[in-house]
């Protein structure tokens, strides 16, 4: 290590902006560049400076994530801008305290290491205890004040070939492994060799392993699906005058694909408006697709009981087998009312305080009431969907805990209009895709303007639409028995494991060992 005498504030700040880029980087490993090596090297670097330079842990691996949030996640302030309608300075600096704040995960892992580590930079240290705090740090994230599990460093893998882990280990699992894998690539760069081939070694096994002792088979039977991606404009999606040009928009795209689909997927919040305000045009919609032996699934806002809901309900059940869910009927029991709610976007903390603030706070639909966490499955034309609306898709756990071995496929929904041509809508579609690996189902996205998809249960996107289009995605999905491991014990092997090695650096560091 360089002696931190001759190291001048100068030199600090430098280095201290050498992290910031090389986080920066790290967005080219997400959608929708997708070159998953950059991360692992990125790591690496940043690791070795750690290593190598006088320089604080806390503080080199909050600018390391300040730079990768900063990029990573700027398509935020597109909502902002355009919709929220504020200045671009102010944005910015939103942007920045978002980023900052989320910086402070990484950061606290960085601190627990300066504090627990080993004298030596070791095997024990770069591919065990850093990791695990890592991996705890993100799974912290992931639900401190409702949590924003964005960017998760396993999302990089998507694309990469330790994707088929996520059947196994979830998301997270594949996040300590990246980090390992870095931290072996640091050791070569600290002339120690050997960690590198052997950490290489057992993850070749395991890859080679995993497709053979999934549980998850094709049962030889398909669905024919239509998703509907009506590109409606943000603009104008919820002004009265657009309501009926919209439903009619929705129909008109729809009727020609009845024949010969099971299932129509409208996206999140494809009728603008309250359920009892369109029940003229759902309740026409719904014998539509009963003369037609098909059902469509569409979002929708409901109201009960004082309470808001973003909803999805189920028009059309003339194939139903199942007893429990029937035609279809105003706040009939199949529906799905969205759990996590997007904050800002969907409920406003502290609103008494921050809506007279500007109209950012005051988005339409910014007032919703959340559904239950465990929510029955819906029914549709016979077949059973686990669904997820918009923002909920990037929660793995709350997925899982509502998908069983009855379900035929995921469903997600979402309105990504809001973000426009910025990487957020192919983020999410990413996060999406590692759902259905990690559970071993295939996934439908309908969206209102893209990235509208079929995923497979092994996370290919098997047929999707262009954005900014408006048209039908028509697709024949294979169905699937089984469940995956992470289906059965989802995220606590690897939050089990990575808090074993933590209380075993407590343990090392107390006997100094």
């Amino acid at each position: 290590m360089v002696p931190s005498h001759s190291f001048s504030r100068a030199k600090t700040a430098l280095c201290y902006a050498l992290m910031f880029i090389i986080g920066a980087l790290t967005v080219l490993s997400f959608a929708p560049y997708n070159i998953w090596p950059v991360l692992p090297l990125a790591l690496a670097a940043a690791l070795w400076c750690g290593e190598k330079l006088p320089l604080s842990t806390t503080k080199l691996w909050w600018w390391f994530a300040f730079g990768s949030f900063a990029t990573g996640i700027s398509w935020v302030h597109v909502s902002m801008v355009r919709y929220g309608e504020l200045p671009i300075v102010v944005a910015v600096l939103l942007m920045a305290l978002l980023s900052g704040y989320l910086a402070l995960f990484p950061a606290l892992a960085g601190w627990c290491y300066s504090k627990l580590k080993s004298p030596k930079a070791s095997l024990w240290n770069l591919c065990l205890l850093f990791p695990a705090l890592w991996v705890l740090a993100e799974w912290a994230r992931g639900w401190v004040l409702t949590g924003f599990p964005w960017l998760w460093l396993g999302y990089s893998q998507t694309e990469g070939p330790l994707r088929p882990l996520a059947a196994d280990i979830g998301t997270l699992g594949i996040s300590f492994i990246v980090i390992s894998v870095a931290g072996a690539v640091t050791l070569i760069a600290l002339k120690r060799f050997f960690t590198l081939p052997i950490w290489l070694l057992i993850l070749s096994v395991g890859l080679y392993a995993a497709p053979h002792y999934n549980p998850v088979k094709r049962t030889g039977k398909t669905v024919n699906v239509a998703l509907v991606q009506g590109n409606i404009p943000q603009s104008m999606k919820w002004h009265p005058e657009a309501l009926w040009p919209t439903l009619l928009k929705y129909m008109d795209l729809t009727r020609p694909h009845f024949a010969d689909t099971d299932l129509v997927i409208w996206p999140e919040a494809a009728v603008p408006a309250l359920e009892q305000d369109t029940q003229e045009f759902l309740d026409n919609a719904n014998r539509a697709a009963n003369l037609n032996n098909t059902a469509i699934v569409s979002g929708v806002i409901s109201y009960e009981h004082g309470d808001f809901y973003n909803s999805l309900i189920v028009l059309g059940n003339a194939r139903q087998q199942q007893q429990s869910a029937g035609d279809y009927q105003l706040n009939d029991n199949n529906r799905y009312r969205k759990h996590h709610l997007l904050p800002i976007g969907e409920f406003v903390p502290f609103q008494s305080l921050l809506r007279p603030l500007a109209p950012f706070f005051n988005l339409p639909m910014s007032s919703f009431s959340e559904g239950q966490y465990h929510q029955d499955n819906l029914h549709a034309a016979g077949y059973t969907l686990a669904p997820a609306i918009c923002y909920e898709i990037a929660f793995p756990e709350q997925l899982r805990e509502n998908v069983n071995n009855n379900t035929d496929m995921l469903l997600t929904v979402s309105n990504d209009a809001w973000f426009g041509e910025s990487n957020g809508p192919l983020q999410h579609m990413q996060i999406a895709q590692m759902r259905a690996v990690e559970l071993g189902r295939p996934l439908l996205r309908g969206t209102n303007n893209g990235a509208t998809a079929v995923v497979d249960e092994h996370g290919n996107i098997t047929d999707k639409l262009p954005q900014f289009e408006a048209g039908v995605l028509t697709s024949k999905v294979a169905l699937v028995k089984g469940m995956t491991l992470f289906n059965r014990f989802g995220q606590w092997p690897i939050l089990l494991l990575t808090t074993l090695l933590l209380l075993l650096a407590l343990v090392r560091k107390k006997m100094k060992i």
